[in-house]
């Protein structure tokens, strides 16, 4: 399932082979939290940048749509038409994520949901059972990330605890992959290290878990207020008791230099929100460092974004258009352009969500008339009438189909 193809150090270079397709490590995931890139991204979209593997989240997608709406729909792959692999995370981030809200015991977590504070308890069963009907290609296991600092004692039983949790995840997992209804028979488990930045218990959990004979390992629980310097000694600490037959994840992890570094001490998978967190405001990673697009000086710059960089967006379009997107805040504008990259002969559906709130009258009326004249279909969600209210007034066609409240 692992070939460990080459090594340079520590360094590795390897392909991890899942039902839908083989990855080429080390890779970067990009965070589908919601089964979407925030930032208008579209499958099609990952596809054409080379994303390998998209991850999304089994808590947010269990709160909605549902885990079950999700299986009875085809699966996760099928829901939003994503035919590369997929990397389920289990919930247990929002362990730590959602700490006023939670409850650990032996059995499991009970939450109160963070979108309606209803009651949810969330254990290894359950949390295996979600990731089963996603039908996701790797499935996360269930554990407590701990946050930093924390007391020694209460370390170690969290981790002896997650052990035990692992111990369920991977005979509820092996029953639901095993059933004839199975989502995705080729699912698979990856188990998760954590101790924090106390490196005898990291060593003894990874001992432990090891045994186990997953189908890869996780180091979980950095990148949450430790120091980089203690990050990067707890990686170096811990890989060598990693098997070296099975790819290594280090959760949560995504600066360029975070990956560099850490490729260099043996990990091969990685994940982070913070790239498109940023470039949704503007910071972009280019090869020269981060640039902030909204700086006057790039008012007139014709040049790419980066250079050295072949995707969409950088081969068409220059740093003063972008900017001047950004300063306008022209959501639609983006939208529009991530359509015409993507596609020369068949236009895409324009998906518009409260895309005109801040528009007084006339630009509203402005953009409807403009959005009128394309060939594309749109679709436009709003709680206000005034949309509308305006089609009307200008006489232009339309559809409305009112929906009740999303629960």
């Amino acid at each position: 399932m692992f070939q460990l193809i080459c090594k340079d150090g520590h360094a590795r270079r390897g392909a991890f082979t899942t039902p839908h397709g083989t990855v080429q490590t080390p890779v970067f995931m990009n965070v589908g939290t919601q089964a979407a890139i925030k930032g208008a991204l579209s499958a099609e979209d990952l596809e054409t940048i080379g994303c390998q593997v998209e991850l999304s989240n089994t808590y947010h997608l269990h709160v909605r749509p549902g885990d079950e709406l999700i299986r009875d729909l085809g699966g996760l792959h099928k829901f939003m038409t994503w035919e590369k692999p997929i990397l389920t995370d289990s919930g247990g981030f929002q362990i730590f994520s959602l700490a006023q809200l939670r409850k650990i015991t032996e059995e499991g977590v009970a939450f109160n949901c963070h979108v309606d504070g209803r009651h949810i308890f969330m254990g290894p069963e359950e949390s295996m059972r979600i990731q089963a009907n996603l039908g996701s290609d790797i499935a996360m296991a269930f554990d407590e990330c701990i946050k930093i600092p924390s007391p020694y004692d209460y370390v170690k039983n969290s981790c002896d605890r997650t052990y035990r949790w692992l111990q369920r995840c991977k005979a509820a997992l092996t029953d639901y992959t095993g059933r004839d209804d199975a989502v995705n028979p080729g699912q698979v488990l990856f188990g998760i290290n954590q101790g924090t930045v106390f490196h005898d218990l990291r060593i003894e959990h990874m001992k432990k878990i090891a045994d186990l004979d997953l189908a890869g390992y996780a180091i979980g629980g950095l990148a949450v207020g430790e120091t980089t310097q203690e990050m990067y000694d707890t990686i170096a600490a811990v890989e060598p008791y990693m098997p070296a037959d099975k790819p290594r994840y280090l959760m949560g992890v995504g600066t360029p230099g975070n990956i560099i570094e850490s490729v260099a001490r043996g990990v091969d998978f990685f994940d982070c929100v913070m790239p498109a967190r940023n470039g949704r405001h503007g910071h972009l990673f280019t090869w020269s460092g981060i640039i902030n697009i909204k700086n006057e000086k790039y008012q007139r710059d014709e040049q790419p974004i980066d250079p050295q960089c072949d995707c969409p967006v950088c081969r068409r379009f220059s740093r003063a258009y972008l900017r001047h997107l950004f300063k306008a805040d022209e959501m639609l504008a983006l939208r529009l352009a991530v359509g015409n990259v993507v596609t020369k002969e068949e236009p895409l559906p324009i998906l518009l969500d409260e895309a005109f709130a801040m528009y007084d009258d006339d630009r509203l009326a402005q953009t409807l008339q403009t959005l009128s004249t394309l060939q594309n279909q749109i679709f436009l969600f709003t709680c206000q009438k005034r949309e509308v209210e305006m089609l009307k007034k200008m006489k232009l066609d339309y559809n409305l189909i009112e929906m009740e409240a999303y629960h």
